[in-house]
């Protein structure tokens, strides 16, 4: 088994906590500022049909990269979230009702956009008796009939306390069901205090259950106080579930009222990661600085279908 620092270099973690270092971000996560005309072209779709972007709204640093390929990840229900996790940059609060043409809107932008593979994720939407499932579904068959040829990726909530949720996600036929854990359950206090680990953590199960077919996918985020062990034990955990994919990311701090870097955790601690990932039974394993739950995720998919045959 590949060897990591015991606990992910625990001194200078420590150390930040405690406000006697916060750590400067190094070279290799920085990224180049957007504004290519290719990207220009993809915020301009988005704008055209009055859609959201987790790219934007998340602050994710891979827009440039990610725009300028016209691979957008579509944030449907708004872009108000009913939680307030420490790590994410999107608002919190009094979301706005559901807007009834956002599902043609999606498909249209998707079909200008000329997506092979479309990624659809939301804010958290407690206040819906449904957490938003139906819409998820509606927006995938709306998909389905724009681009019939195109694969279908759902990242979601986690419908807590909302019977029938994921089964109304799952029978409108996604080819990937996503929730990310993002931390390690000791640190759900904290970062995620509106979830509960283990009931994501069955979500997951539960989806391959009813579809063994569909590909499972879950991601964390490294670099918030975390131990080797935990790391471990999440990825233990999501196997046990029967989750195919694993993502792994640095964490990165959106502004100063959310959760403190602990540690930049440096590129071959990342491919050390992957390799125990693999080893451990996923189908494919993502770890980099910059690895994002959407990132690169049409490649992805046509890996993890090459995986799946040799299995």
């Amino acid at each position: 088994m590949e060897s990591l620092p015991a606990k992910m270099d625990e001194k200078s973690s420590e150390a930040a906590r405690v406000g006697m270092v916060r750590p400067l971000k190094p070279a290799w996560i920085r990224v180049k500022a957007p504004g290519s005309p290719a990207y220009a072209e993809t915020a301009r779709i988005v704008r055209a049909h009055g859609l959201h972007t987790v790219c934007e709204e998340a602050g994710c640093p891979n827009i440039g990269e990610c725009w300028e390929k016209s691979h957008a990840t579509i944030m449907i229900m708004g872009d108000i979230c009913t939680r307030a996790c420490a790590f994410c940059n999107v608002r919190t609060g009094l979301p706005r009702p559901l807007d009834p043409s956002e599902p043609d809107n999606v498909a249209r932008a998707v079909q200008e956009l000329g997506l092979k593979h479309v990624v659809i994720t939301s804010v958290d939407r407690d206040d819906l008796a449904d957490g938003g499932a139906h819409h998820f579904a509606r927006v995938i068959t709306a998909i389905r009939t724009a681009l019939p040829t195109a694969t279908i990726e759902v990242l979601t909530p986690d419908f807590l306390r909302k019977e029938g949720a994921l089964e109304t996600v799952i029978d409108a036929a996604p080819d990937v069901f996503n929730h990310n854990l993002e931390t390690v359950p000791r640190l759900y206090l904290s970062i995620r205090p509106g979830a509960r680990y283990f009931h994501s953590l069955r979500l997951l199960q539960r989806a391959k259950e009813i579809d063994q077919q569909l590909f499972t996918k879950s991601g964390i985020m490294v670099g918030l106080g975390e131990m080797r062990e935990e790391i471990m034990q999440v990825m233990d955990d999501l196997r046990s579930a029967g989750v195919d994919f694993l993502t792994i990311g640095q964490y990165l701090q959106p502004s100063r009222r959310h959760a403190e870097v602990q540690r930049f955790v440096p590129p071959d601690e990342f491919d050390a990661l992957r390799r125990i990932g693999v080893a451990k039974g996923f189908l494919l394993v993502a770890s980099s600085p910059l690895t994002r739950s959407s990132y690169h995720a049409a490649e992805d998919f046509e890996r993890l279908t090459a995986a799946r045959r040799v299995t």
